[in-house]
């Protein structure tokens, strides 16, 4: 006997098949996921200890000439570049962290705008890593990270993704419009 609310299907008639399976059930999305998290996070932790420790050849704290605070900058810059970088890496609070390099992405980005696309001067290297920390903040670290192991962040939701990005958009703006001369 069948449910009235269910309409029952002949034998015969084909089965729909989607193109691929839920990203979570790919078998290389996690290990993807991972080596995106490690490129971009371990790039950024590097960069801000550059700046922090003067580690690999850095030059430790120097504050960007065009904000006004200059200094706090600095150490908000290397902070951020460094922790953030830190937490994606490990795949800790991985929509903030995103979001805290997206900030500074953005802000180097406004820093180096006019210098043209490519590096030295460039932006694209700062580009490529905004869209790095976006992408992962927005699809989630994978289930290679500290977040699966931590029930509130086990499940993803792009909602938090979303927030995340548009906090780090908001700061972002605000240091440009508030803090920079």
């Amino acid at each position: 006997m069948s449910s009235p609310f269910t309409t029952p299907t002949p034998a015969s008639a084909p089965q729909r098949r989607t193109a691929s399976p839920h990203p979570a059930q790919q078998p290389g999305a996690d290990l993807g996921l991972l080596l995106l998290r490690l490129a971009v996070g371990l790039t950024m932790a590097a960069h801000g200890s550059q700046k922090l420790f003067g580690w690999f050849d850095g030059s430790g704290l120097v504050g960007p000439a065009d904000y006004n605070a200059a200094k706090t900058m600095a150490w908000v810059a290397a902070l951020t570049e460094t922790f953030c970088g830190l937490g994606l890496a490990i795949g800790l609070l991985t929509p903030l962290a995103g979001a805290g390099i997206l900030g500074i992405m953005l802000n180097a980005i406004a820093v180096k705008w006019g210098s043209g696309f490519f590096s030295p001067q460039g932006i694209e290297y700062d580009l490529v890593l905004l869209a790095g920390a976006v992408s992962l903040a927005l699809v989630g670290p994978g289930r290679l990270a500290a977040d699966a192991l931590l029930p509130v962040l086990r499940d993803h939701r792009f909602s938090r993704g979303v927030a995340a990005v548009v906090l780090g958009a908001v700061s972002a703006a605000f240091v440009l419009v508030v803090l920079r001369d």
